[in-house]
């Protein structure tokens, strides 16, 4: 689940959800008191300081598209302080226009219509995650809201080159554990029910718009899937998928001509292989697979969908052709970009590609490359304030786990320590731990702000593919298996223990912080291993697995058999004895380092009891806690004011924690809609900022 939570191409949410994955992971926690080593190694930084703002404000331009006929740009930015989105037309960059006028939540995606009339966006409220899906006319400027429904989720299910008048969308306002899937015609805004949803996790259609496969979730977690005949499912499924593949064996898409079905496939291997199927025969064909690493993304020719190269992202993200359609150009743009590129969107022509560049030591920037006479020209900087700004190198490590697995890890150290980007630390620095969301997701390399803000003031960061994380085969993922606050927590202990044994840090000079599981993984941290951590930073986080699986959005009802195999399953005595003993809030009483909270009042996947409870459990026993919450936000802060006032807090509290540095919270807090519930006196600088 990236930005675009709801956009799917093919079946409509995916069976287990990302399910604590912040949207936008703010920052870290409070603090300890500073210790004189670490005070003098802050005072001998002389790197210049970056503003928060330059790092969490809105960027300049983001999210760039080119349209199916390659006649008009988009990319979202802001309008009045607001993302938004604009278009220009392909040859004319400068003469862009802003499309829409979101006045308080920002636009952080869109995405075009196959007629390129229009341009696509989804919006929710205050991040509740009822997702609506909006229009705007390109030639107009009209706005539609297509799904104006109340507590619903929109989701596409197809978007096809061939039929350019509608789309396919799924609506959860008849039940709200399913989506049934309409079409949706552009022009007049007119939704026809194609596939009433009873007990579907959801469909897929080809290029003309009918709906091919259906996937049903199975009591063992798994699923299975299903043809679809003239709007009849099979009774008989197609294929079946059990727990173990469950997160790395998907359909992809169908040929043009819906002979063929592309699958990413781990039945009878590990990792995850690009399959084509012959629908008719039923036969498999292998055309791509890494030990390594799964393969989950491919590039289908804009005319055929026959696929043209596969991503393979192990240490990096890189790109490989399955022929000699795409050869010479992925080999240009690998010469001519410095840095790992994306290319995020093609003309239907296929003459024109829109290509996301990241260097991570420079902003992100967009580039139009053109195929014939392979041309490129950049199009926009998504940050220019951060040219020349003293950011830090990240290093991909492959650090061993206690019982032998690797955990593909991320490094970035202080340029005060490795001013040549080395990834050796001149001597060791404190460290902040910092822990993805999901936990079936995966941290990536490339250029990260939560990492260079706190490389910035002075900490060596470690983000840590602990087990469970997705990408890396199946079995990596099945490692983690009611394992939360166990051997995932020992994960991140043992890389920390390897940053010590390098120099990178020292045993009591580190900081754990994350959002959402990361946010859990803080918690499990200050109350599993109370004095291993100096602080830590909680963002959205779990402190209580029962009431977590008890609040959870009732459109992920398809994925909940996943979620009791893989966490603990609450209808039996012994999953509910499991969850307690994994959770945080059961052992508060054994926090001892300073904690501090965030949350969005608003979010549907960890309810806001979940920070309330710890908070109403460490104030109960006098044990010190700040807590901050934010009633206009949901997963995650999406508001840069907001993700700025909570960093301006933790900056500060880990500023104390660690003896890093930190730009005062001035009047970052009073700019926000920030409300400290709990425990301003804990934090450094914020019952100041208050008043």
């Amino acid at each position: 689940m990236d930005e675009v939570l709801m956009l799917r191409s093919a079946l409509l949410p995916a069976l287990l959800p990302a399910l604590l994955l912040a949207s936008a992971p703010p920052a870290l926690a409070q603090a300890a008191a500073t210790t004189p080593a670490a005070a003098v190694a802050a005072a001998a930084d002389n790197t210049p300081l970056i503003e928060r703002a330059k790092i969490f404000g809105n960027p300049s331009k983001s999210n760039g598209k080119i349209s199916p006929d390659g006649k008009w740009l988009s990319w979202i930015a802001p309008r009045d302080g607001v993302l938004n989105v604009w278009v220009a037309p392909a040859g004319e960059p400068s003469k862009a226009r802003a499309m829409t006028e979101e006045k308080l939540r920002p636009i952080r995606s869109s995405f075009w219509s196959p007629d390129s009339k229009t341009l696509l966006f989804i919006q929710d409220k205050g991040g509740d995650e009822n997702f609506l899906l909006y229009g705007v006319d390109v030639a107009s400027g009209k706005q539609s809201n297509y799904t104006p429904f109340e507590k619903t989720r929109a989701m596409v299910v197809q978007i096809s080159s061939k039929v350019k008048d509608r789309i396919l969308v799924g609506l959860n306002n008849r039940d709200p554990r399913w989506h049934d899937v309409y079409s949706l015609d552009l022009a007049s805004g007119k939704l026809t029910l194609v596939q009433k949803n009873e007990g579907y996790a959801g469909f897929m259609a080809d290029q003309t718009l009918t709906l091919r496969l259906a996937q049903k979730p199975r009591g063992d977690g798994g699923s299975a899937y299903f043809r679809v005949n003239g709007g009849q499912i099979d009774s008989t499924p197609l294929a079946e998928v059990g727990l173990e593949d469950s997160q790395t064996t998907d359909p992809l898409s169908f040929t043009a001509d819906g002979q063929t079905l592309y699958w990413s496939d781990s039945r009878g291997r590990n990792t995850s292989a690009l399959i084509a199927q012959d629908l008719a025969s039923g036969k498999g064909t292998v055309l791509a697979q890494d030990a390594r690493a799964d393969i989950a993304n491919a590039l289908f020719d804009p005319q055929t969908g026959q696929a043209q190269a596969y991503t393979v992202e192990y240490l990096q993200h890189e790109y490989l052709p399955l022929s000699d359609q795409l050869k010479d150009d992925l080999a240009f743009l690998k010469k001519n970009l410095q840095g790992q590129f994306t290319i995020a969107s093609r003309t239907e022509a296929d003459d024109k590609w829109l290509v996301h560049l990241d260097s991570v030591t420079a902003p992100q920037s967009s580039w139009l490359y053109e195929r014939k006479g392979q041309r490129l020209s950049r199009l926009y900087i998504s940050r220019p304030e951060l040219e020349g700004a003293p950011l830090s190198q990240m290093h991909p490590r492959e650090i061993k786990a206690r019982d032998g697995l690797t955990l593909v890890s991320y490094l970035t150290l202080p340029k005060a320590v490795d001013p040549a980007g080395s990834g050796k630390a001149s001597r060791p620095v404190p460290m902040v731990l910092l822990v993805h969301g999901g936990p079936w997701a995966r941290d990536r390399y490339g250029y990260n702000g939560t990492h260079q803000w706190l490389a910035n003031r002075g900490y060596a960061v470690l983000s840590v593919n602990f087990r469970g994380s997705t990408g890396f085969g199946k079995q990596f993922i099945s490692a983690g298996d009611l394992q939360w606050g166990r051997k995932m927590h020992d994960d991140l202990l043992d890389a920390v223990q390897w940053a010590v044994q390098q120099g990178v840090t020292k045993a009591d000079q580190v900081a754990i912080m994350g959002g959402s599981y990361g946010g859990y993984a803080t918690l499990a941290g200050m109350a599993f291993t109370p004095t291993t951590f100096a602080c830590g930073v909680d963002i959205v986080g779990p402190s209580n697995l029962f009431t977590l699986l008890q609040t959870i959005p009732p459109y992920w009802e398809a994925g909940k058999q996943q979620f009791y195999k893989r966490m603990g399953d609450p209808t039996t005595e012994a999953g509910r004895a499991l969850l307690k003993e994994r959770s945080p809030l059961n052992f508060a009483q054994n926090i001892q380092r300073p904690l501090l909270i965030g949350q969005g009042a608003n979010d549907p996947r960890v309810n806001v009891r979940e920070s309330e409870q710890i908070v109403a459990s460490m104030a109960a026993q006098q044990i010190p806690v700040t807590y901050v919450a934010f009633p206009d936000e949901g997963h995650g802060f999406a508001r840069p004011v907001n993700n700025i006032a909570f960093n301006a807090v933790t900056e500060n509290f880990l500023g104390k924690c660690l003896g890093g540095r930190a730009e005062p919270i001035g009047g970052a807090i009073k700019a926000s809609t920030a409300q400290v519930k709990h425990g301003a006196e804990f934090a450094p600088g914020l019952s100041e900022a208050l008043k």
